[in-house]
């Protein structure tokens, strides 16, 4: 039997998996009437030494990231979603998502996108998979 969840948490950023994930999660939300909470992680990872000692800098990056998950707010609320938010974590995107945004949260399904891997790079993990293996609730995996 199908469960209606109350609760979904939809990771995004700038890849096409992402923007699949995301418009599955309004999918879900609509169908089962739930909240929505999408989360974007600030990659510091991503950032050479200069940049993440710049408080400018980072404060940039975290406006940039803001305003990109304000944006998908409102695509959310044009669909027709009455509840949905937004949260930024910093860190690595998955273990931020596993072992803070979703004790924070507390949501009852993750809903993330996956690059199809080919070749040698499907044999390695990927963020995808570690939080498939290590959240403690429901995760689909959406492809594009």
């Amino acid at each position: 039997m199908a469960k209606d969840y109350q609760k979904i948490l939809v990771g995004v950023d700038d890849s096409a998996d992402a923007l699949a994930a995301f418009r599955y999660a309004i999918h879900r939300a609509k169908a089962d009437g739930a909240e929505l909470v999408i989360t974007g992680i600030l990659e510091s990872g991503e950032m050479n030494i200069y940049q993440a000692l710049s408080k400018d800098y980072v404060h940039g990056e975290r406006a940039e990231l803001e305003a990109h998950l304000n944006d998908y707010v409102g695509l959310a609320q044009k669909a027709g979603i009455a509840k949905v938010y937004a949260v930024i974590g910093e860190g690595d995107a998955g273990e931020t998502i596993i072992k803070t945004i979703i004790p924070q949260v507390q949501p009852d399904l993750l809903i993330i996108g996956a690059e199809a891997k080919k070749g040698l790079a499907r044999h390695f993990g990927s963020q995808a998979a570690y939080m498939a293996k290590y959240a403690d609730i429901s995760v689909l995996i959406v492809r594009e």
